[in-house]
């Protein structure tokens, strides 16, 4: 039995991939494991092998298998998920003597690693401007562009934006960040220690250059956070917009209802 509407006649490749779902759902088709060949598909449901390639494709739109060339189809393994949490600058886990990326990696067992892409001095648009309390026409801003990895994956595509005055002669300017605790290290000790934070979040698929970048699978979307860090007078002093793989991240957020 398929979950597709009644009442209308439905494509044999909706029909076919309504069934397959079904069959990875119930457990016939664990997670990891090889789906038959599109020629023993073909034969099963009685249609041509471009009806079941169809039926394969939107699986794969839907995120629940991925094709290795020359392997065949797979049924999507749910990995872990690395969580970014509302108390991930608490002070409580400074005596790991790791970042908050590198600290969630290695609850799960996982080794963390920065892929810097970029490193400048920047103009900010309109938005960032009026967040930082900056000039938009001049370059007030330091970005850092990165790729976090877990492992073999790469699970963040990381912009941060830093007020230039902050950020001038600082450690922030190097490629690995001289400071245990990374970059909120270096801002602390120039005064400003995040006692508040804005995250806004939005799910949404991903642009060509992310797809390339998180070696996004099809079908997989990417969850949106841009992050305001504030200090002790309430200021802002740094925005990251953090584009995460949904199939490998989630959120978890614990606060005061205010």
């Amino acid at each position: 039995m398929t979950n597709e509407p009644q009442g209308r006649e439905v494509p044999a490749s909706r029909r076919i991939a309504a069934d397959l779902r079904n069959g990875i759902e119930s457990g016939k088709y664990p997670q990891g494991s090889k789906l038959p060949s599109q020629r023993d598909l073909a034969k099963l449901y009685g249609v041509a092998r471009n009806t079941v390639d169809e039926a394969l494709k939107l699986l794969g739109q839907q995120g629940i298998v991925t094709s290795e060339w020359g392997r065949g189809v797979f049924v999507r393994e749910n990995k872990p998920l690395l969580r970014l949490g509302s108390d991930r600058y608490s002070p409580k886990y400074r005596e790991s003597g790791l970042s908050p990326f590198l600290l969630e990696c290695a609850k799960q067992g996982k080794t963390g690693r920065f892929q810097v892409l970029s490193i400048d001095r920047a103009k900010p648009d309109k938005e960032l401007a009026e967040r930082l309390k900056v000039s938009e026409k001049t370059k007030s801003v330091l970005r850092r562009e990165n790729v976090f990895w877990a492992d073999e994956d790469p699970v963040y595509r990381v912009t941060t934006w830093i007020p230039w005055i902050l950020a001038q002669g600082t450690g922030l300017l190097e490629e690995v960040v001289p400071h245990k605790f990374g970059i909120h290290g270096v801002l602390e000790e120039k005064g400003h220690t995040v006692v508040r934070i804005n995250d806004e979040v939005t799910a949404r698929m991903p642009t060509p250059e992310e797809v390339q970048y998180l070696q996004l699978p099809r079908g997989v979307p990417v969850l949106d956070v841009l992050h305001t860090s504030l200090d002790r007078e309430g200021e802002p002093f740094e925005v990251t917009r953090f584009v995460m793989r949904a199939d490998m991240n989630g959120l978890n957020y614990n606060a005061p209802v205010e």
